[in-house]
């Protein structure tokens, strides 16, 4: 597409929201002088509590601050596990790089999904580059939440799962602060300490959170296998009579001992917790800064505005043996000679560990206006985006000679390792909440993506020549339409269609079109002494596209680009249900989220090699989550948190062979946490992550068999001042 007619749809298309939004904002400036309400910028929740999650018209859920603080939660994955229409492959056992996936959206490094925190999106490169390399560190987060369905064209620019909203902590209203604490097996410590609180027009929050553990997996005449992550986040706020600015500063570090390499499964049988020492020389270093500045004017009764620029910048070196799947791959078929070089007994020359070193950057601006017309709940804006990735992956050469590594060379990177990549983005909604009847909500969106992405791949270190280029332009709207319909008092039932779309990311070349979807829901709700809730979705894909790296190579054995498998059918069924029983001075909270899906191809796919009715890759059949309390007059509290998981498919179509290499193991694990108040303002407490020790082949990818975490107590203590 020819980039001036890009930019001038781009610029015309503002020009006319701009337009929109002043005349908006002008035909309310003789209301101005009247009113006199104060508008907080805090942060951005999608829905205000778990009331409206349970009236929206689209399926939604919200991990509570009260399950955070219960749960001591510290790893995103074991949080999300709980919300129906998730899957989750955990990776590290720590969750410190998720795989997250909602129901049409698969797990691929949580690239398919809608990443933000306090309404910001949150991967490195979101439309370049969106896999999660980056993810904020869970323990400091306020609550989490999940949308699915139409209501979710508000945001973007993945419009087919869902979208995952990290709330942060808030400023307080008046001076205090926490201070957690906890200490567990392996060397696991966790702190988490903020003070805060608002002075008259102004508030500011501090906040910091450390994590470090020496690891639960042993490497072969190797060092521990932990991670070191700090955490600093600055808040600053200014609010008047009708309008607010909020200033965020985040910075964090993590150096961790992480590794691509997985175990064969002969060896994974006898160890779980092993790790070849081919591995003992890799390392994860990285950092994240960001800075956001939001402005929040409220106009009238009935109209607010706001306007949020971002910016966040991430780099790391991901240091680590590269190829390590061939060694595991060989080795699973009988190959002694590969089982040698992993256990270090045979000598091997050339292995190359490369320094994947990468540079992202993600800037925008973006509007919003709110405003409320008899009965329409309209919000529309717009936001302009950019984000970039500068991929610079040099190779050191190691020999592998009587079980020690020792550097032979070095490889500059040229091709693949040494590329830049970008991204452009416009995007423009609008959502109207139409209140037809007492009885009837009607939800109407309309959402618009023009993406423009590039690369540009340099056949020498120094980048001299000129480089070999690629590029493709999306431009898609995206209509959605959603209705709850109250039956009765206690009964609601609710469905929605929504178009989805995925950008291909800055790889793709001109010919390739991003991955599209029709997507439907439909269910009912019961609200009475228990919370009961069905959905059915349907997710019909033209071009069903995986997102290809290193962590995740796809169904072709491509580590880079995007493949696509064709057409595609995601469909299955999320139940809920919840309830508080009591007994005299006991009372015991349940919550049950059970999701079933079926993933398949739709329509035969000859190039590729697929067939109608192959099972899609990463999509467990059957999850289920299980939380029970007990909680006393006593000051005694005790939870447990029952999760599982089916086995998944690593490639597609693995339900038409009987390879185990391509698929993961089911698992079952149970939580235990037990809670005791000293005072209204501290908590001692006791956790046992994996109760019964049940071990499983969670992910065969990147590169072998990986496990769950093991069996791990650790004591902790929560303090409110």
């Amino acid at each position: 597409m020819n980039n001036s007619n890009t930019g001038f749809r781009r610029a015309a298309l503002a020009l006319a929201v701009s337009a929109t939004l002043a005349h908006a904002v002008q035909a309310q400036d003789s209301d101005l002088q009247a009113k006199q309400r104060a508008s907080v910028v805090e942060e951005v929740f999608i829905f205000a509590d778990t009331d409206e999650v349970r009236s929206l018209p689209g399926s939604a859920a919200l991990v509570s601050q009260e399950q955070f603080q219960i749960e001591f939660a510290n790893d995103i994955n074991q949080l999300l596990k709980t919300v129906p229409g998730t899957y989750i492959r955990e990776e590290d056992g720590y969750g410190l790089r998720p795989n997250i996936g909602i129901r049409g959206a698969t797990s691929e490094r949580s690239s398919k999904i809608t990443l933000m925190e306090d309404g910001v999106m949150i991967a490195p490169a979101p439309y370049s580059n969106p896999a999660a390399y980056y993810f904020p560190t869970a323990m400091r987060m306020h609550s989490v939440e999940v949308l699915k369905g139409a209501p979710l064209l508000r945001y973007g620019p993945q419009t087919t799962g869902g979208v995952v909203n990290m709330v942060s902590t808030p400023i307080p209203e008046t001076l205090s602060g926490n201070l957690d604490l906890r200490a567990g097996q392996n060397g696991e410590q966790d702190l988490l300490a903020n003070i805060g609180g608002q002075y008259g027009q102004f508030g500011f929050l501090l906040e910091t959170a450390q994590r470090r553990s020496d690891g639960f997996k042993e490497i072969d005449r190797g060092n521990d296998s932990g991670y070191d992550i700090e955490d600093y986040l600055v808040k600053l706020a200014w609010t008047g009579e009708r309008q607010s600015v909020l200033f965020k500063a985040q910075y964090s570090n993590e150096i961790s001992d992480e590794t691509y390499l997985g175990l064969t499964d002969a060896d994974f049988a006898n160890n779980e917790d092993r790790r070849y020492g081919l591995s003992s020389l890799d390392e994860m270093n990285n950092y994240h800064a960001g800075v956001s500045l939001r402005y929040g004017l409220q106009v009238s009764d009935d109209l607010s505005l706001t306007v949020t620029a971002y910016q966040n910048n991430f780099s790391r070196d991901w240091f680590k043996l590269g190829g390590g799947n061939s060694f595991v791959n060989a080795a699973n078929t009988g190959d002694a000679a590969a089982q040698a070089i992993l256990e270090g007994t045979a000598d091997a020359f050339g292995l190359g560990y490369k320094h994947n070193n990468r540079d992202y950057e993600s800037r925008g601006i973006e509007l919003n206006l709110d405003h409320r017309i008899g009965d329409h709940s309209l919000s529309y804006g717009m936001r302009v985006h950019e984000d970039e990735m500068d991929r610079y992956q040099p190779v050191d050469v190691y020999d592998q000679i009587n079980g020690q590594l020792l550097l032979s060379g070095r490889i500059e990177p040229v091709g693949g390792d040494n590329r830049l990549e970008d991204a452009e983005a416009l995007s423009a909604w609008i959502v109207d909440s139409w209140q037809l009847t007492s009885a009837l909500n009607l939800n109407l969106a309309l959402r618009y993506e023009d993406v423009d992405s590039s690369r540009r791949q340099f056949s020498d270190p120094d980048r001299e020549t000129d480089p070999s280029r690629r590029s493709n332009n999306s431009s898609e709207w995206l209509p959605g339409a959603s209705f709850t319909y109250e039956l009765s008092d206690k009964w609601q039932a609710l469905a929605g269609v929504h178009r989805g779309f995925s950008p291909l990311g800055g790889g793709a070349q001109d010919f390739e079109e991003a991955e599209t979807s029709i997507n439907w829901e439909a269910g009912v709700r019961y609200t009475g002494s228990w919370y009961l809730e069905a959905i059915a979705f349907y997710s019909d894909f033209d071009n069903k596209t995986e997102n290809c790296s290193n962590a995740n190579p796809c169904s072709n054995g491509a580590t880079a680009g995007a493949f696509t498998t064709g057409q595609a059918v995601i469909q299955g069924l999320e139940l809920q249900a919840s309830t508080v029983l009591s007994f005299g001075d006991m009372s015991a909270p349940i919550d049950l989220a059970y999701t079933y899906t079926d993933a398949q191809i739709s329509r035969d796919n000859v190039e590729e090699g697929f067939v109608d009715g192959d099972t899609l890759a990463a999509v467990p059949e059957n999850t289920l989550s299980l939380r029970l309390g007990l909680e006393t007059a006593m000051n005694w509290d005790n939870y447990a948190v029952i999760k599982y998981i089916d086995e998944t498919c690593v490639t597609i179509g693995c339900n038409n062979d009987s390879n185990p290499f391509n698929r993961t193991e089911d698992l079952l694990v149970t939580d235990l946490i037990s809670r005791y108040a000293l005072s209204d303002d501290a908590v001692v407490f006791f956790k046992f992550e994996n109760v019964f020790d049940e071990r499983a082949i969670v992910s065969r990818q990147p590169e072998g068999a990986r496990p769950n975490k093991p069996r791990t107590a650790s004591v902790g203590l929560q303090y409110q001042f």
